[in-house]
Parts: C-alpha cells; structure tokens; sequence
C-alpha cells in the first residue's frame, strides 16, 4: 500500500480550501465565533478542519470512505486484518475489546494490575474477572506482567474462560512472552486481547519488544498519542481475525456505541498523519530514540545513587524483553521517594516525568527528543544526586500487598447493588461497591464486589497516614467507604 498517502487528512485540507459556507456544527464556523484569545493561540488551520461528520468526509461510526482507506491503511502499517480508529483514547479501544467477547456472566482472565479502563468494562459487561498476580520485583519495587505459568493455571482452573488479556509492554516497559502465551491460549480455544497501551513504536523495529500482531494475538488497543506522534486521546484497536475468535463487525458495532458521535477530525487526521510518518519513517525514529535513550541510561548508572534497569533485568520468565526507550530510574539511594524526586525535578529545572512512586521515577525518551533534552534531564540528575547522596539515609525498600480478596459478588452487581456508606476502619468483613487503588505498586487493592479483610485496611490506611495517594473512592480522604447493604434474612 502507498503510504504516502493521508487520504482523511488530505480530505479535510481541500475541504477547508473550498471555504464552504457552514450551516452546520461545530459552532465556531472556522473559528469565528470562538474565544479571540484561544482562536489567535490554536491559529486558524487547526479550526478549518474542526469539522463533523457531513458526507465529503466520512463518518467514523460507518466508514465507506476516506475514514475507511486511512483505517485500512493503518491495519497494514500495523499488521493487522482490521484496525479501528479511537477518538475515546485506548480506554474506549480497551472496553472495545472485552464488550466484544464478554457476556454477563463470562469470565475473564486479567492481571491484577489493570488499567482502570478494564474494570469499567467487566462492570459494563457483567463478566466476571479471574484475577492473576502479577511478577513483583522486589529490587525495584514494581510489578512486571503476568507469565505463562500464571496463565496456564489461570486457564486450568477456569478452562470456561472467554479471554485472556494481557499488558504488553508494562507501564515501565516489561515484557514476559506474549507469543508463548497466545499459544497456550489459543490451544485452549481463549482469545487473547493485549493492553498495548504503551507499545505502539514495537510495530517498527526489530530491536523492540513483540507487538501483540506480530504474536499472533487477537485485538490489541495501542495508544498512538502516547508514543507515535498522533494528538492527545488518539489510538487504534487492531484486530487479527486469522484465528477466528473475533468478529470485526461486532467490534465495529461495539466501539461505535462507546464513541461520541461528534468525533473529532483532528484527532483522526492526527492518527491518519501519524500512521504515515510511522510506516514510512518509524524505523529510522524507534532507532534514533533506542540510542538516545541507551545513552542516557548508561549516563544515569554513572550518577551516584541512581540506577536506571537495562538488559540485565532480564532472563526471568516476567522478564522475557524491555523497551529500552523507558527510563525508570531507582532513586532509593538517594533516600528520597520518586514522588519527591519529580517534585524536585519541576520546581528546580522545569521537567516533567511520566510517573513516580515510592521508589522510582519513569522518564519517556520518544522520536519528540533529541542530545538537548536528555541533556537537561542528565543534568538535573547529576545535581540531584550532589544534593542528596550520602546527605539522606536510603529508604528501605518494603514491597508487600496484601492477598487478592475474595471475590464475592460480580463487579457490575456490587457496583449497581444496594449500598450504604460506613466508617472505612469499621467495614472489615463488608462487601465494597467502590474502587480503592494505592499507589505504589499501582495494583488495585479493593475492587467492586470484594470482601474487604483487616490486612486490607491497615495496608490503605498506612499509605494515607504518610501522605501517598490512594485513588478511587468517592470519599477522597478514605473515612467513610460504599459498602453492600445486608439485609436481614426473613423467617
């Protein structure tokens, strides 16, 4: 396939060419009836091609033409059969994936480590999930993927289960072997469906991790916005249909139903235009990027205090291949917490990092950089390390959790079920309604439909009382919780 070719985004140029006379949404009409101050900072480029979905363009929610050459175009740069254009970000291509293959009911294979987007869409869904631990690394402090082995007695012990879903690459970048998996799965008749969230330069070359295509798994959802170039809350759903555990024309329908039907033109023309910048260059950009960031990783390993994992993290079967292109730095020894440290790194050289957590900061080198800005980076480093090595006692590293609560009720019923609201310390033995994620390890630790035990809220209450975040409860401050009503049986 030409990929020259951005037949959407070349669309949406000779469209605003024409200077049409607008009698349609968006109401700016090209930006004359917006905010002046906004209009004159996002120029009037980007507002000509704020359009809707009138005929000359397409309609992403029933593709017949250039929305559907560029999602064509896309499937083969990504080697995929289909490949479905996400203006909800990877979170909607994510609820995409298990809305087509769960019913109420059904089960699921998933990590316990999910994104947040998985749990929404087992409670819309009604699945019921199969939780699996994921592989702790107990000198970083950070969790890895789920392996083989946990699968196989995953699928073992639920041979019922409709899917397998799989994080490839981890957050900080870790693989276990997915193909190994997929075949296991698929041996067992199990689709496999792969959070490719933050894998989508592994597509481009040989020296990056698998791609969940290339491994031969079933649909994959790949945020282009975070890695490939394409704007804020653009991605891709990619679908192998070989196996046949995947009907394009249910994911159509289902992604349709999830998506705003004002879909953003930007955003697709964004993803149109990435796909052809990756096609045709992302080899020569994932190699630019590989050795800026193998450069930068050795120069953090000659820092006093700091330590950024490279190949040595692997040979373990969690540890199967890493993207070398993530930095995540162990500031232990610095006697420091990562969240301190990204702290540090805003207030005194204005840099941003992706994520800390009690031990470590995670930095993103991507085809966006060049010497200059790792440079910054190495320099704010350097001086980091001069104001707290050997000043600071290095943390003990303590990495624990408590067990995987039972599971009492399917998350969608607990989460619609009747519920009351009681004092958190109090509620041992209850059934939560609600979420509570800590963080780190970034595991969630009481999901819709557990039963919440004691260890569960000495280990949530103990991260509030030294400050650290805890996400997902309407009650922010973790005093009260939303728990299942129990009723008094009836004689």
């Amino acid at each position: 396939m030409d990929h020259r070719r951005t037949p959407l985004f070349t669309a949406l140029k000779e469209h605003a060419a024409k200077n049409p006379v607008q009698f349609h949404i968006p109401g700016h009409k090209k930006g004359m009836g917006t905010d002046a101050e906004f209009r004159e900072f996002i120029g009037d480029n980007a507002l000509s091609i704020d359009l809707i979905n009138i005929a000359p363009l397409d309609d992403l929610h029933q593709p017949t033409g250039v929305i559907e050459e560029s999602q064509k175009l896309a499937a083969d740069a990504f080697g995929a059969d289909y490949t479905y254009f996400s203006v909800q970000g990877t979170s909607g291509a994510i609820m995409t994936m298990i809305l087509s293959v769960c019913s109420p009911g059904e089960k699921i294979i998933v990590p316990r480590n999910i994104h947040k987007s998985v749990m929404s869409a087992i409670i819309f869904s009604g699945a019921k999930p199969v939780f699996v631990s994921p592989a702790r690394d107990e000198n970083l402090g950070i969790d890895h993927g789920i392996t083989t082995k946990s699968v196989q007695r995953a699928l073992d012990r639920h041979p019922d289960a409709k899917a397998v879903l799989v994080i490839n690459p981890t957050y900080f970048g870790v693989c276990a072997n997915l193909k190994e998996i997929v075949d296991l799965a698929h041996s067992r008749h199990v689709p496999v469906l792969v959070d490719e969230a933050h894998g989508v330069l592994i597509h481009f070359h040989e020296d990056l991790p698998m791609s969940a295509m290339e491994a031969g798994a079933d649909m994959a959802a790949t945020s282009v916005h975070k890695l490939g170039g394409s704007m804020t809350q653009s991605s891709v759903l990619n679908l192998n249909t070989k196996n046949g555990y995947v009907n394009p024309q249910r994911v159509q329908t289902i992604i349709s139903m999830l998506t705003t039907t004002s879909t953003s033109y930007l955003l697709l023309a964004s993803l149109d235009t990435s796909r052809r910048n990756l096609a045709i260059n992302g080899h020569d950009m994932a190699q630019k990027t590989i050795e800026l960031a193998q450069k930068a990783r050795r120069s953090i390993n000659e820092i006093d205090g700091l330590y950024c994992f490279g190949d040595e993290i692997l040979g373990g079967e969690a540890t199967f291949d890493y993207d070398p292109t993530k930095l995540t730095i162990h500031v232990r020894h610095l006697g420091i917490t990562g969240y301190e440290t990204e702290n540090w790194l805003r207030d005194h050289f204005n840099i941003e990092v992706e994520l800390s957590d009690m031990y470590n900061i995670l930095c993103l080198v991507t085809p966006g950089d060049n010497e200059e800005t790792v440079s910054i980076l190495l320099e704010a480093l350097r001086k980091l390390s001069e104001t707290y090595y050997n000043v600071n006692t290095a943390n003990e590293l303590i990495v624990k959790i408590p067990e995987i609560p039972q599971l009492s009720l399917i998350p969608r019923d607990a989460f619609y079920g009747d519920t009351e609201v009681i004092p958190f310390k109090e509620s041992a033995g209850r059934i939560i309604a609600e979420f509570i994620y800590v963080y780190p390890p970034g595991i969630p630790i009481l999901l819709p439909g557990e039963v919440i035990s004691q260890d569960n809220i000495d280990y949530i209450v103990d991260h509030v009382d030294v400050g650290l975040p805890v996400k997902g409860p309407e009650d922010r401050y973790i005093q009260n919780v939303k728990v299942i009503v129990e009723t008094d049986p009836i004689f």
